[in-house]
C-alpha cells in the first residue's frame, strides 16, 4: 500500500514539474525590434494600470554602454543591447537581474549626427544579427558570440548610407533574413540566415534606402515583404523578390525611420520632414495597391505609432500626440499636453516616452489624450529617443549610456 501512494505521488510530483517546465518555456519569447514590429506586447498581461505618485520601482540599472539609441532585444533570458564608445560598437549581454555577462566588440559605429548605436539586435535560432550604423551586418552565435559572418552594404550590396546613419534592423522569415541595402543592384536582398549566402537579390524600385525596416505580410495571395525605400513604398514577394507594386511617397530628406503597420488589408506607412502618412489598401491578392487615405497632420521622425482597436496613436511633428481614425484618417484629437515622443503599448495600455524624457503610461481614448501616470528618467545622457521595452512584467528603458528595469507588474 505504501509503494502504490509512493509510485501516485512520484508521478502528480513528475506531472507538476512537467507543467511548471512548460509554464516557464511559455513565458520565455523572444523580443525584437519593437517587440514583434507592431510595438504591442501582446503576450504582457497583469501590468499596474497605475503606477505609484513617485514612479515605478527602479529594480536595477545599470551606466556605461556608451552612446546609442538602440532598444533592449530579449531571448533565452538574456538582454542584448547596442552602444558606441571612442568610435567603436560594442554589444553587451546581461540577465535578467541586470548583470552584464559579455561586452563584445563588433567594428565603427556612427559618431556624425546624434553619435551612436541605432539598429537593435535581432536574435534569432541561436544567432546575433548586428547592424552597425556604418551599415554592416554582423552575425554571431549566441551562445560561444563567435563571429559567424559579416557584409557590409557599401562594399558588397552597393548602398548608400544615410544622412543619419544606419538604422534598419533585418527582417527574418523562416530561412531567409530580409535587408534593403538600396544598392543598384542588390537594392532588397534575401540572405541565408545561416551563411549569409545570397538566395535572391532584387532590383526593387530602384531607389536608396530609407533606412529599410522590413515587414512581412502573410495573409497575402502572394506573401511579401514591404519596405520604405527613400523614394517609395514597395512589396516584393518573399520567395523570389520580384516586384510586385510600388508606391510614389517621400520626403525632402529622402528618410523613413517609421515602421509601417500592417492589418486586415490595410497598410499605414508614416514618413516625416511634412510629408505625413499614407494608407494603402492591398488588393488582387497583394499583387498592387490603392490609396486609401493621406494626411500629413500625423508625421514624426522617431516615435512610431501603435493601431489599438480601430484607431492610431502617436506623435505628430506639430508638438502633438495626436488619435486619427484607422479607417477613414479623421483626426479625432491633437493634444499637447506632453511632448512628443515614442510609443508602445501592452496589456491593453500606451506607454509613451515623450523627449523631454517623461515615462507615461496613457488610457486608449479616442475622445482624449487621457494620461494615467507619469515619472521622470533621470539617468543616463543625450536624447530620449530610445523605444521602452517590456518583458515579464518589467519595463526596460534606455537612455544614451544608461539602461533601468523598472517593475510595472504587481
Amino acid at each position: 500500500m505504501i509503494n502504490k501512494i509512493t509510485i501516485t505521488m512520484k508521478r502528480i510530483n513528475i506531472f507538476f514539474l512537467l507543467l511548471l517546465a512548460g509554464y516557464i518555456l511559455l513565458a520565455q519569447h523572444t523580443v525584437e525590434w519593437r517587440y514583434d514590429r507592431t510595438g504591442i506586447y501582446s503576450k504582457e498581461t497583469g501590468l499596474m494600470k497605475s503606477w505609484p505618485a513617485n514612479g515605478s520601482e527602479l529594480l536595477w540599472h545599470f551606466d556605461g554602454l556608451g552612446r546609442g539609441h538602440t532598444s533592449v532585444a530579449i531571448d533565452q533570458n538574456q538582454l542584448f543591447i547596442t552602444g558606441e564608445t571612442n568610435e567603436r560598437g560594442y554589444f553587451y549581454v546581461f540577465n535578467l537581474d541586470g548583470k552584464l555577462q559579455h561586452k563584445v566588440e563588433y567594428g565603427s559605429e556612427f559618431v556624425n549626427s546624434y553619435p551612436g548605436s541605432r539598429s537593435t539586435v535581432i536574435p534569432n535560432d541561436g544567432k546575433l544579427y548586428v547592424v552597425s550604423g556604418m551599415a554592416e551586418l554582423f552575425c554571431y552565435d549566441m551562445q560561444s558570440l563567435k563571429l559567424l559572418w559579416k557584409k557590409n552594404y557599401a562594399k558588397d550590396y552597393g548602398a548608400e548610407n544615410t544622412k543619419h546613419g544606419w538604422h534598419g534592423p533585418p527582417l527574418i522569415v523562416g530561412d531567409k533574413l530580409i535587408i534593403a541595402p538600396g544598392g543598384e543592384k542588390y537594392n532588397v536582398v534575401a540572405l541565408n540566415k545561416a551563411t549569409g549566402d545570397i538566395i535572391w537579390s532584387s532590383e526593387g524600385a530602384g531607389v536608396m534606402s530609407g533606412y529599410g525596416v522590413p515587414i512581412y505580410l502573410s495573409d497575402q495571395q502572394v506573401p511579401q515583404i514591404v519596405v520604405m525605400m527613400s523614394d517609395y513604398i514597395t512589396g516584393l514577394d518573399i520567395s523570389t523578390g520580384k516586384l510586385l507594386w510600388k508606391y510614389h511617397h517621400t520626403n525632402r530628406f529622402r528618410e523613413h525611420p517609421n515602421t509601417p503597420v500592417y492589418s486586415n488589408n490595410m497598410l499605414f506607412c508614416m514618413s516625416s520632414y511634412g510629408k505625413g502618412s499614407v494608407m494603402l489598401r492591398l488588393i488582387n491578392g497583394g499583387r498592387s495597391v490603392e490609396k486609401v487615405w493621406e494626411m500629413t497632420e500625423l508625421s514624426n521622425k522617431t516615435g512610431h505609432v501603435i493601431k489599438h482597436g480601430n484607431y492610431i496613436y502617436g506623435a505628430g511633428e506639430k508638438i502633438d500626440w495626436d488619435c486619427v481614425d484607422w479607417q477613414t484618417g479623421k483626426v479625432m484629437y491633437s493634444d499637447k499636453t506632453l511632448a512628443i515622443g515614442n510609443i508602445i503599448a501592452a496589456d491593453g495600455m500606451l506607454y509613451v516616452y515623450s523627449e523631454k524624457g517623461e515615462m507615461t503610461l496613457v488610457k486608449p481614448n479616442s475622445q482624449k489624450f487621457e494620461i494615467v501616470s507619469k515619472f521622470p528618467i533621470t539617468l543616463g545622457t543625450d536624447q530620449h529617443w530610445s523605444h521602452p521595452v517590456i518583458y515579464q512584467g518589467v519595463m526596460y528603458v534606455r537612455h544614451g549610456d544608461a539602461l533601468m528595469a523598472y517593475k510595472i507588474k504587481n
